[in-house]
């Protein structure tokens, strides 16, 4: 970098965890060490927060045996936070830089890590204070702009799919209706990835509702009753995030009914939707209420689940690609600072499919990715707005990788 000769670097995880965050964080600790231009290199013990409140553990030489095992450990090994920051947040941490010459910075997360990213980044160039800071993306939700997808994606996908299949023989097994909540308040990536577990017309899921298809609660209904009456049962799969035909979100509607003033928010403002399994119960005791009176019966099977935190870090459901690719968004931060290249994102661009799949890296700048989510793309949502299209699948697997094979009698 050429100024200084004492070049410290922080690393830090930030926001939900993934099962292979720490692929990315030991990328960036081996790379590090390859290069052998930064003297101290110090994580950040829960993210941002860490920083401003001088909490780190050192990084340097560190076992490798330890490394690989850390590597192969689901969620964030540093602690992660969801500290909501702002530009008077962003002056803490350039402060605790300058306070501790670190000239890198690596911060593994989602949008808002990209956000902060940004602010501190324009603040050390305002300050004329040679600093690089390099995003390196993470989240479940796959909803970063510019890059194809996220690491973090394909091993939570792949976790969507076998409870899916699953939930699909239990279905066909004791035949009902069943509902299933996936994560995604904005974007249906996750939720769209349960498609992969259909082999034919008839397995689930059935019906299958993301945030970007406004759904009203007479067409669910309607939807519901159509497959159930083809084949006597229905699996649904529901974004935790889709909205009614007002583009108001099912989730606050039915919420704000059965629980008033009491919902729960997060430190952003948000409903909270994944830590428990109230919005899948109230799906369920509508749909079964206005259901049972069509079909004119007692009593009707109807059941919910939340996935939840599970599909996040399960260590037994991860992605050879997402594992390989994690790890090399950790190193390509690592060798585009120490090129000297401006701070930025690190993205993937796609350049092969299939059993030919491929992907590239790239540098994306901090602005094009942080804060605004990317949705997911009207091509791969039927036009009923019910159900995910089979182009998907070609965008999707091989991010999941091989997956069970189904046999019926």
């Amino acid at each position: 970098m050429g100024k200084t000769t004492k070049k410290n670097a922080v690393v830090g995880q930030s926001g939900g965890p993934t099962a292979v965050i720490n692929q990315s964080l030991v990328g960036v600790i081996e790379t590090v060490a390859e290069y052998g231009e930064i003297d101290r290199l110090l994580g950040a013990r829960y993210g941002v927060r860490g920083i401003i409140e001088n909490n780190f553990i050192e990084l340097n030489e560190l076992d490798t045996g330890l490394l690989e095992r850390i590597a192969d450990t689901p969620c964030a090994a540093l602690g992660s936070t969801r500290d909501k920051v702002d530009e008077e947040y962003c002056r803490k941490i350039f402060n605790a830089f300058t306070a501790n010459d670190v000239r890198y910075f690596f911060y593994i997360g989602g949008n808002d890590s990209a956000d902060t990213a940004r602010i501190v980044s324009e603040m050390a160039d305002e300050a004329d204070y040679e600093l690089r800071v390099f995003h390196i993306p993470k989240t479940i939700d796959n909803d970063l702009r510019v890059t194809d997808h996220c690491p973090g994606y394909g091993s939570a996908a792949r976790f969507v799919t076998h409870a899916i299949v699953g939930d699909g023989m239990d279905n066909a097994s004791l035949p009902g209706i069943k509902v299933d909540v996936i994560m995604g308040r904005h974007a249906g990536w996750l939720t769209a990835s349960s498609m992969l577990a259909r082999h034919d017309e008839n397995d689930a899921p059935h019906l299958i509702y993301v945030p970007e298809a406004p759904t009203s609660k007479e067409q669910f209904v309607n939807d519901i009753a159509e497959v159930y009456s083809r084949l006597g049962r229905c699996l649904v799969v529901v974004s935790e995030g889709m909205v009614n035909e007002h583009g108001k979100g099912w989730n606050e509607q039915l919420l704000k009914m059965t629980h008033g003033a009491e919902v729960e928010r997060d430190g952003h403002g948000n409903i909270q939707l994944s830590g428990s399994g109230m919005l899948g119960d109230c799906i369920a005791n509508f749909a079964k209420a206005e259901i049972t009176s069509r079909f004119s019966k007692k009593k009707l099977r109807v059941r919910a689940d939340t996935f939840g935190y599970l599909q996040r870090s399960y260590p037994d459901s991860v992605s050879p690609v997402d594992r390989i690719e994690a790890r090399l968004a950790g190193r390509k931060a690592v060798e585009y600072a120490a090129a000297d290249q401006p701070s930025g994102s690190v993205a993937f661009r796609r350049t092969g499919n299939g059993d030919d799949y491929a992907i590239e890296c790239f540098r994306a700048e901090l602005k094009d990715v942080a804060r605004i989510t990317k949705p997911l793309p009207a091509e791969y949502i039927n036009e009923a707005g019910n159900n995910i299209t089979e182009k998907f699948r070609d965008y999707v697997a091989p991010l999941v990788g091989e997956l069970p094979v189904i046999a019926k009698l």
